[in-house]
C-alpha cells in the first residue's frame, strides 16, 4: 500500500478497505504521511464520500488511536451533547450546568474552532485561568464531584482526531458528513457516555447547508452509534442566522451567563431549554414535559448558574475580568426598517476577521475579539440606530448590506 494508490482510489469513488484507512491515517498520525498527501484524501473523501462501511472503519480507527474512558463508577445518568457547529453556538456553556444541576452527568470532550464556526474548548479558554487539557484522573474526579466537566482532546483520548481536526479547519475539508460523523462520534465514544443527543445545525451558518444533509447525517450518526450500542438522539435547528447576538469567544461567555441569570429570553434561550429538557428525559428516563420543568425551574431558582460558577471555578477559571477589546468600532443602519435577515455566513466570516478564529494552524486566537448584534431578525430599526458592534481587528471598511437585510 502506499498513499499516491489510495488517494487516487478515493479520488475514483472506490471503497477503501479498513486496512487502506489504518494505513493512511495512522500514517498520518505517526507523521509517516506527510500533510499535503493526508489533506488531498481528505479532499477526496469530500468529494466522492464514504460507505457506511468506510465510516464506521475511520471511526473505530480514531477512537482506538487512543484511550477510552470507563465512566461506570460515576453512578448518576450519563448522557453526552454534541452541536455540529454554527454562527454564535454557546448551547454547551448554558445546557451542561443546567442538566447536572438536575442530576445527570454531562461528560464533555469538546474541539476547537472547525471553518468559521467557534469551538467550545476556544470559548472556555477565553475566561482567564480556565484549564480544558485534564488528565483521564482529572476528569473522571470532577465528573463525579459537580457532574459536568469539559475537557479536550488531549494525546491520551482520540489523538488522531484532535489532528485531523486542524487539518480539517485550514484545508476546507470541514464539511464531509462521514469525516464529521467520525469526528463527533469518536469523542463521544470515547469519552464514555452511553447516551448522546447530537443537536445538528443547518443553514448557510452552519456545517450543514441543507435539510436534505442534515438528514443524511442524522440518519448516519445513529447507524454508526448502533455499531457502538449507543443511545443517540438528533435534532435539526435552523442556522441561517447567528445563535444569540454574542459571537466570539470571550463575549459568547458573557452572553451565556446571562442566559443562566434568567436576564434573555430569546431563541437561544429556548434552544437551550428545548436541548436540556431531552436530555435530562434521556437521563432521567422521564417524559420530556416533565423534564422540561425541571429545567425551568434550575434556570429559575439560580441552581443552573450557581453550577455554572462552580465548574468555572472547579478548572481554574476566574470570572473576575472578561473584558472584551478595546478596538471597538460601532456600525449604524443606514436606513429605518425591520431587520429581516442577519446573513450568518458572512457574520462568522468576519468575526473570523476581527481576530475570533484561525485562518492557519499557527495562528493565535484574539479572546476579546468579536461581534455582538444589537439587532436581531425582527426588530425594528430607525436610521443612525446601531447595528452591530465590532471588537478586535476593525475592518478598513465593510459593506452593511453583506450581513444585514432592512426592509
Amino acid at each position: 500500500m502506499n498513499m499516491k494508490e489510495i488517494i487516487a482510489k478515493k479520488k475514483r469513488g472506490e471503497v477503501l478497505s479498513k486496512e487502506e484507512l489504518s494505513f493512511a491515517f495512522n500514517g498520518y498520525l505517526k507523521e509517516e504521511v506527510p500533510s499535503y498527501q493526508m489533506s488531498a484524501l481528505l479532499m477526496a473523501i469530500c468529494f466522492t464520500g464514504m460507505t457506511l462501511e468506510e465510516t464506521y472503519h475511520l471511526t473505530d480507527i480514531f477512537i482506538k488511536s487512543g484511550n477510552t474512558l470507563d465512566l461506570s463508577t460515576i453512578l448518576y445518568p450519563k448522557v453526552d451533547k454534541h452541536s455540529t457547529g454554527g454562527i454564535g453556538d454557546k448551547t454547551t456553556l448554558i445546557i451542561g450546568p443546567i442538566v447536572s444541576s438536575l442530576g445527570v452527568v454531562v461528560p464533555k470532550m469538546s474541539g476547537r474552532g472547525l471553518g468559521i464556526t467557534g469551538g467550545t474548548i476556544d470559548k472556555l479558554e477565553s475566561i482567564p485561568g480556565f484549564r480544558t487539557a485534564l488528565s483521564k484522573e482529572e476528569f473522571l474526579t470532577l465528573l463525579q464531584k459537580n457532574l459536568f466537566a469539559v475537557t479536550s482532546q488531549t494525546e491520551d483520548l482520540v489523538p488522531m482526531d484532535q489532528k485531523i481536526y486542524k487539518l480539517r479547519d485550514v484545508t476546507g475539508t470541514t464539511e464531509s458528513l462521514p469525516l464529521i460523523v467520525s469526528s463527533i462520534l469518536s469523542k463521544k465514544i470515547a469519552g464514555g457516555a452511553n447516551q448522546i443527543l447530537i443537536d445538528i445545525k443547518v443553514g448557510e451558518g452552519a456545517l450543514v447547508k441543507t435539510m436534505e444533509d442534515a438528514l443524511k447525517l442524522s440518519d448516519l450518526m445513529k447507524r454508526v452509534a448502533s455499531f457502538y450500542n449507543r443511545e443517540v438522539q438528533t435534532l435539526i435547528t435552523p442556522m441561517d442566522t447567528p445563535l444569540g447576538r454574542a459571537i466570539g469567544n470571550r463575549i459568547e461567555v458573557l452572553e451565556a451567563m446571562e442566559v443562566l441569570k434568567g436576564n434573555v429570553h430569546s431563541t437561544l434561550a429556548e434552544l437551550c431549554i428545548q436541548i436540556a429538557s431531552h436530555m435530562v428525559s434521556m437521563g432521567k428516563k422521564i417524559p420530556y414535559d416533565e423534564a422540561k420543568e425541571q429545567v425551568a425551574a434550575s434556570l429559575q431558582n439560580g441552581k443552573a448558574y450557581q453550577q455554572f460558577v462552580t465548574f468555572i471555578q472547579s478548572q481554574g477559571g476566574l470570572l473576575t475580568d472578561l473584558s472584551l477589546s478595546e478596538n471597538v468600532q460601532v456600525i449604524k443602519s443606514p436606513t429605518t426598517g425591520k431587520v429581516t435577515k442577519v446573513h450568518a455566513y458572512k457574520i462568522g466570516e468576519l468575526a473570523l476577521s476581527l481576530g475570533a478564529g484561525r485562518m492557519s494552524l499557527e495562528e493565535e486566537i484574539d479572546p476579546g475579539a468579536g461581534i455582538y448584534l444589537n439587532k436581531i431578525v425582527g426588530e425594528e430599526v430607525k436610521e443612525g440606530d446601531t447595528l452591530f458592534t465590532l471588537y478586535g481587528k476593525i475592518p478598513s471598511s465593510l459593506s452593511i448590506e453583506e450581513y444585514y437585510e432592512i426592509n
